[in-house]
């Protein structure tokens, strides 16, 4: 904005209402030919599975792999069918192990960030690096000290071997933490004690709808975790009816020298198990985005 010599207020020529900065477009190119190679490197499997799902068990190795065939409705009903609907069982498994432990999981570490953000006692900075040094620990090297532990009391090869180890969450903690100090205001926590809220009323009434984003993400990755989770459940379970869908179908897979037509049910359940993954993540996708720049913005 200008003001000239009459005292009259003008706009530069170059200013145009709406637009920032102009970009360089030969950043706007590279970035086009990574994100378009980096959508080809992620889809290109996705794709090479469904159109394997389609084909019989004799078309697998003797027509391409990229041109669908008319089989799947065909392989979904023997899929359904094969040892009395086992892969329901396993699909109903998974859908226990990944929502119980998500809820659970989501609702442990929005009280531990939110007791980490809000409350301050000693050594609570050092209660946090300790969390978040989780973050930097594999799962898999815990499986077994977890399995020895299951052992002695007598919860392996149960729901509880699978589920408990998939409610706790460090990295669930550090989100919630880092949101509830930026979204929940300590003088609303205030208001509500001065109104005679105790503290679990004021958690559960205000703080879990401020962070509702947060706790919206930290869900969407323990439901992802736990429903991709494979060596855990290889590790405590021996009961084929406790399978979830990646341990069941890594069992038929073991098996596929002696019985082929299992391949084609394999590569079908495979498929229908990516299917709820997709819903939940189209389903909370604006509160999942919101929820990570949050995090970021911090």
């Amino acid at each position: 904005m200008l003001i000239n010599v009459d005292g009259a207020i003008t706009k530069p020529e170059s200013a145009e209402p709406g637009r920032g900065p102009r970009e360089n477009p030969v950043v706007v190119g590279i970035s086009m030919v990574f994100m378009v190679a980096a959508l080809f490197y992620f889809l290109l499997p996705v794709y090479i599975l469904v159109v394997a799902a389609t084909k019989a068990q004799p078309e697998l190795a003797t027509t391409s792999g990229l041109v669908p065939s008319s089989s799947f409705f065909i392989n979904f009903g023997n899929l359904i069918a094969r040892d009395d609907g086992v892969y329901l069982r396993w699909l109903l498994n998974s859908v226990i192990y990944a929502v119980g432990g998500a809820v659970l999981g989501t609702l442990l570490a929005s009280l531990a960030g939110y007791a980490l953000a809000k409350y301050k006692f000693r050594g609570r900075e050092s209660m946090f690096n300790i969390i978040l040094g989780g973050v930097l620990m594999p799962a898999t090297a815990l499986a077994l000290p977890l399995f020895l532990i299951f052992t002695k009391v007598g919860l392996v090869n149960t729901y509880w071997a699978v589920l408990l180890p998939s409610i706790v969450s460090p990295f669930g903690v550090y989100l919630a933490r880092i949101f509830a100090s930026t979204a929940v205001p300590d003088e609303l926590i205030e208001a509500g004690r001065l109104d005679g809220a105790g503290e679990f009323r004021i958690f559960f009434t205000i703080g879990t709808r401020l962070m509702a984003p947060a706790l919206v993400t930290i869900f969407l990755f323990q439901f992802v975790a736990i429903w991709n989770n494979f060596f855990l459940p290889l590790i405590m379970l021996g009961d084929q009816d406790l399978y979830p869908v990646t341990l069941g179908l890594f069992a038929w897979q073991g098996t596929t020298k002696n019985v082929p037509e299992l391949q084609t049910l394999v590569l079908t359940g495979s498929v229908v198990a990516v299917v709820p993954l997709v819903a939940m993540f189209l389903l909370l996708q604006r509160f999942w985005q919101s929820g990570l720049s949050a995090g970021a913005v911090k």
